[in-house]
């Protein structure tokens, strides 16, 4: 079982901890403070876990001819891409102004620091963890960096290999224990079969010391549910209040009511998941006492026979009797009374019977 770790104030991930799960709010508020606002209480009330951005500080995420290349798309905010993204990117006032809102109405709020200057400043906002976006995964230096500040780290693992993550693996683990991976696919909207959900397990074998997640681009709710049902402890995935806004992302969002009932069916699934011991339960004791089946004589049996496989059979009994996997044991075994034909056979009527304890 991988090793829990507080990733938020009183919050662990991990382990038999609930699943944690994020509202991407990312850059889907169209530039708009109270939009953003609207989605933060979005994600409180439909039960996410926390609300995250994306925070970029341009000039360092950007080289000049990216910010001055033209930007024509139907999502485009500018006629450069600089102009686009500078149309989306919330000020270091506004950042602090939607924290402080986050925690006025209790939940949890960070962001994805997309560069090292961003880091630098979320580490300064006193953000409860770090996301590292897939796109900074291989980022090496950036990722050393980032886990010397020594909070806790959320490391998607879009676009990389499997020796990338065993290299992040490597310079994350020997300075900053607390991290996770997240199983991701860098495509909006994803599409089912290049999910690739079974890589969830390939690191909770690779990695067995860390938590492993699921951040999901696909439609609909159900892969992040069965990303649950595999093991995911965190569940990352992208909001919106309307998936016909302008933005690439929309379309690869949950709209209020799905998100709600992601987490709903997550919690249903985590209670679902229950124990791996195979036993009778209380529950299941109705239908036993109806219908569950017993040993039956086949014919009439007298005092002192011995019972063979062809005196037997089995049904439903009144009054109930030894169970049908006790069968194959009364054979050679003495009867002390007689029997009637389709009588129920009791411990009662054969001789030194040793009643079975089911495990």
């Amino acid at each position: 079982m991988a090793r829990e770790f507080e990733l938020c104030p009183g919050r662990l991930v991990g382990g038999d901890q609930p699943c944690f799960i994020i509202a991407e709010i990312g850059q889907n508020h169209q530039g708009d403070l109270d939009i953003a606002k609207r989605m933060i209480r979005m994600a409180k009330d439909c039960g996410a876990d926390c609300a995250k951005f994306q925070k970029s500080e341009l000039e360092y995420k950007f080289n000049k001819k990216a910010l001055e290349r033209p930007y024509t798309s139907q999502h485009s905010w500018g006629k450069t891409y600089g102009e686009h993204k500078r149309h989306l990117e919330f000020s270091h006032d506004q950042y602090r102004e939607l924290k402080k809102y986050a925690e006025e109405i209790g939940i949890f709020f960070t962001a994805s620091g997309m560069d090292e200057m961003a880091v630098e400043f979320l580490h300064e906002l006193d953000v409860p963890f770090f996301k590292v976006g897939s796109g900074d995964t291989n980022n090496f230096p950036y990722l050393e960096k980032t886990a010397k500040k020594g909070r806790p780290m959320v490391i998607s693992s879009g676009m990389q290999s499997m020796n990338t993550m065993h290299q992040v693996y490597q310079i994350v683990k020997p300075v900053n224990p607390n991290f996770c991976f997240l199983q991701c696919t860098s495509a909006y909207p994803l599409q089912p079969e290049d999910v690739n959900l079974r890589v969830i397990s390939a690191y909770q074998s690779a990695f067995p010391d860390i938590p492993i997640g699921y951040s999901g681009h696909e439609t609909g709710i159900a892969i992040s549910v069965a990303a649950v049902a595999l093991g995911a402890k965190v569940v990352e995935r992208h909001v919106t209040l309307d998936k016909t806004w302008k933005g690439s992302d929309h379309q690869a969002s949950l709209e209020p009511n799905e998100l709600a009932e992601l987490v709903k069916a997550i919690r249903t699934v985590e209670k679902a998941m229950g124990s791996p011991i195979k036993q009778l339960l209380p529950c299941e004791m109705a239908c036993n006492d109806k219908l569950g089946k017993s040993v039956v004589a086949k014919v009439a049996i007298p005092e002192g026979a011995i019972l063979t496989l062809d005196m037997l059979t089995v049904k439903v009994g009144e009054p109930k009797g030894l169970p049908p996997e006790s069968i194959f044991d009364l054979v050679g075994q003495k009867v002390k009374k007689n029997i009637e034909e389709d009588e129920t056979i009791t411990e009662q009527v054969v001789e030194n019977h040793v009643k079975k304890v089911k495990c």
